[in-house]
């Protein structure tokens, strides 16, 4: 049974399709023509019955004690072959058609039960007998002699097994030839159903090559089964050239963002190499390495946050603790600036379903680009508005031009001025990722202008002149694991 499925497996589907079409064609014109053959069968051996009933009825008052019939004639009248058989079947008497030979056998006698009456086909249809009868076996009315017990009446049924005949083969030739015709059209109509599946292939395997910009031919006027095949594939291979040409991009932005660190480096190797240089000019030639390094190692840390999986959705933070441990550690490395930065966070925490060693990156992302690009004093504050958590983070820098807010969240998105500061254009970019993945909304607003990304909402946006980048969360009330 396994070989048979393997090898089905193997078959084009328009042969399996056809096949099993061919197969339940089959069943079904098999069961119609049993259906058929047997209701005229039994029309047929009804009319031989009711002539066997007939005659039987006629000779059975003219059978006497010792088995004999009398008058003869008038059970030779009934046309039908009869005999008186004993309880051993003895032939007493006979006439009609009937020889001396018992038409059944002594174990057919036994089957004639309480009912007293029994029909039996003496002969086959197939192969056609020399002598075919349909005989009725009575029971006789016991007389006291104890030597009469059956009436048999038996009528030749050639007729009736010619036209048996001619309807087995008429229904063998008539299903074949619909068999076949089925076949026919069942294959005709799987080519016809699988062509766009074959021109969908065809196209899908020119688009494999590289021909990114094709698509597959879906005809706009039908609406059926392949057709909303094609404009699903359709919307899928859009989707994988949109996220092909982002990755492309992705990977043009960071390898140009790579090359400058990576060709500074090069060149202050090759400048401290060139003469030979004291112990002083090395640790100084090394700090400068240093920071080439280091720029190349947040890079790196932040190019993997970007492609870094989400955190499961059942992770719980605090965004208010978050935002405190972030500018309190901000105010300890920076002793010098009292004052730049300020926060304020409602009293008990805010819960939200974000992993907390992602609420202190968003914060912490969010407070350099504020710092870097904006001017102190920044503020940061924490509120909490019905089922929203919300982060705010403001400072008095010169804002962003609105055609740079509209690309600010973009990879290595810069504003020409700022691609001598540090950074590279990341932050807000993994601020992104990870707000949209925990179902909410990063906004940057800036006098009229604002920009929303994420699950969009309500609130209001800000419109004096200080530059504010807000996240919003959903609140949770799952207490902190």
């Amino acid at each position: 049974m396994s070989g048979v499925r393997r090898l089905g497996s193997r078959l084009p589907l328009r042969v399996r399709l056809v096949a099993g079409f061919s197969v339940v064609m089959l069943v079904l014109l098999t069961a119609a023509g049993a259906f058929v053959y047997w209701r005229v069968e039994y029309a047929l051996d009804r009319g031989l019955d009711t002539e066997l009933a007939s005659a039987a009825g006629v000779i059975a008052p003219l059978v006497s004690a010792d088995g004999t019939v009398a008058p003869r004639d008038a059970a030779d009248a009934t046309g039908v072959g009869w005999q008186v058989l004993a309880h051993d079947g003895t032939v007493l008497d006979w006439g009609g058609p009937a020889s001396a030979t018992p038409l059944v056998s002594e174990s057919r006698l036994d089957q004639v039960g309480e009912s007293g009456v029994r029909t039996f086909d003496v002969g086959s249809l197939l192969p056609a007998a020399d002598t075919p009868y349909r005989v009725r076996v009575e029971a006789l009315p016991d007389t006291g002699a104890g030597t009469v017990d059956y009436l048999l009446v038996g009528v030749r049924r050639d007729h009736r097994d010619e036209a048996l005949r001619e309807l087995l083969l008429q229904l063998t030739i008539a299903g074949l030839g619909a068999l076949v015709i089925a076949s026919v059209v069942g294959d005709q109509l799987a080519r016809l159903a699988l062509r766009p599946v074959e021109r969908y292939r065809s196209r899908a395997a020119e688009i494999a090559t590289g021909a990114a910009h094709l698509r597959l031919d879906v005809p706009e006027a039908r609406d059926d089964e392949v057709t909303r095949l094609g404009h699903t594939l359709n919307e899928m291979l859009a989707s994988l050239e949109e996220a092909l040409d982002r990755e492309r991009q992705f990977v043009n932005d960071a390898s140009h963002e790579l090359r400058t660190p990576l060709t500074l480096l090069k060149s202050r190797i090759q400048l401290t190499r060139r003469r030979i240089r004291s112990v002083e000019e090395h640790e100084a030639a090394l700090d400068e390495l240093a920071v080439d390094v280091a720029r190349l190692a947040e890079l790196a840390e932040q190019l993997l946050d970007l492609s870094r999986e989400t955190e499961p959705r059942d992770a719980v933070g605090d965004l208010a603790g978050a935002a405190e441990g972030v500018v309190r550690r901000w105010g300890e490395a920076h002793p010098d600036r009292p004052g730049d930065v300020t926060v304020e966070v409602p009293g008990g925490a805010t819960l939200v379903p974000v992993d907390p060693h992602a609420l202190e990156r968003i914060v912490t992302n969010l407070l350099a680009n504020a710092l870097t690009h904006g001017r102190p004093p920044v503020r940061v504050r924490v509120r909490r508005e019905g089922d929203r958590a919300i982060v705010e983070v403001v400072d008095d820098g010169p804002g962003m031009p609105p055609d740079l807010l509209a690309q600010a969240t973009r990879r290595f998105s810069r504003a020409p001025e700022a691609r001598s500061r540090p950074g590279a254009g990341l932050g807000l970019s993994i601020v992104e990722h990870l707000v949209t993945a925990a179902g909410g909304e990063l906004r940057l607003c800036y006098r009229a202008h604002h920009v929303a990304t994420g699950a969009r909402t309500d609130l209001p946006c800000r419109h004096d002149d200080r530059m504010t980048v807000t996240v919003l969360l959903p609140a949770t009330e799952q207490p902190v694991s």
